[in-house]
């Protein structure tokens, strides 16, 4: 079982603070996405910590979540 399944619940609470006024918790959860990829793939959190191959899994990771019909 992996663990991609977070980015689509933190998805899904980013678009519940857009469709709910709640703009500043909308912007966190975009940067709280950010972080659970980057932390899925391996990485330390930065792209200077990440290891061989994992900068570009967590680039799609992020592409899935941005390329999704939510609002951004």
């Amino acid at each position: 079982m992996t663990k991609d399944w977070v980015l689509d619940v933190l998805a899904d609470l980013r678009t519940f603070a857009h469709q709910n006024d709640l703009p500043s918790l909308a912007e966190q959860l975009d940067d709280t996405i950010m972080v659970a990829a980057a932390d899925i793939s391996g990485s330390q959190f930065a792209p200077s910590g990440m290891k061989p191959g994992h900068e570009r899994k967590a680039r799609n990771l992020t592409d899935r979540i941005a390329a999704s019909d939510l609002p951004q």
